[in-house]
């Protein structure tokens, strides 16, 4: 008795569309990763503290609007708006870091990601640059509130919305800056690990064990250690920087050491990243 094979036809077909690419790829993971960062398309839990957060720094913006519109003498500038909130942005690149890409190795979707055509440097590059669009909105927002209560209360007309717009660009720049160096170090941290409680607490750690070490340098008789200190820390390497590029006024002296400090920081930034894409690189090659 001979045996007849028979072909079910169950309406397969073909993908005959456009194929987009890896713009496209990087392009969704991008959107994607900033939904994520936010907790939009996730459950409601996963909204509360990104979004307390932010009403946090709303809060914050709209009530220094208020006492500059009410009080003139009142001197609060955008930067030092992002140097009162640094703590803040500590614990929300603690959350937001592990939660772009901890929960992906945890869950073992990398495997489908670096399917072609996407690369580890095209999800190192939209996981990045997810997570300092998050980190600059969370500054940058409220700057702008800041600003729109400058600009709308202030007796000198145009000339006086023109200053505000000439100290607002450099408080945006700084504001950039602080989520390009937080970001680096905290995706770094991040894709260390799959358990998100030990990527955040790492996050941290760095910058709580950091902090005590720039106490003790600064408070070395020798001058050059007392302008350099400030390089121990990524925090006070953010304000550094800033009162060197942008000429920002934040209480520390790093006499004639600014060159330095911004060397560092690009240095730091694009050490991050390289170790970050290495990394990446050995897990798509397994």
């Amino acid at each position: 008795m001979s045996e007849t094979g028979v072909i079910h036809d169950i309406g397969y077909q073909r993908y005959e569309g456009p194929r987009l690419g890896r713009a496209a790829a990087i392009k969704a993971l991008y959107v994607h990763g900033l939904r994520a960062a936010y907790g939009l398309g996730r459950p409601p839990k996963a909204k509360i503290f990104p979004w307390l957060v932010a009403g946090v720094t709303l809060l914050i913006a709209v009530i220094l609007a208020a006492v500059r519109s009410q009080v003139p003498e009142f001197e609060f500038t955008y930067a030092q708006f992002d140097d009162s909130l640094s703590w803040l942005i500590i614990f929300f690149v603690a959350i937001l870091a592990p939660s772009l890409v901890s929960r992906d190795i945890r869950s073992g979707t990398l495997p489908l990601y670096f399917s072609r055509p996407l690369r580890a440097a095209d999800y190192v590059l939209a996981k990045f640059l997810a997570m300092v669009s998050a980190v600059w909105l969370l500054l940058g927002v409220p700057q702008f509130i800041m600003f729109l209560g400058a600009a709308f209360t202030t007796d000198k007309g145009m000339t006086g919305v023109w200053d505000e717009v000439r100290e607002l660009v450099p408080g945006w720049a700084y504001s950039l800056l602080w989520a390009l160096l937080f970001t680096s170090i905290g995706l770094l941290v991040a894709s260390l690990t799959g358990k998100q409680a030990f990527a955040a607490g790492g996050i941290v750690a760095i910058f709580l064990m950091t902090t005590p070490v720039v106490g003790v340098l600064a408070s070395l008789p020798a001058s050059a250690a007392n302008h350099l200190a400030f390089l121990a820390s990524p925090m006070t390497l953010v304000s550094g920087v800033g009162a060197w590029a942008l000429g920002n006024d934040i209480g520390i002296d790093i006499g004639r050491y600014g060159p330095i400090y911004g060397i560092e920081a690009f240095c730091l930034i694009t050490a991050c990243l390289l170790l970050l894409l290495a990394r990446y690189r050995k897990v798509a090659a397994l």
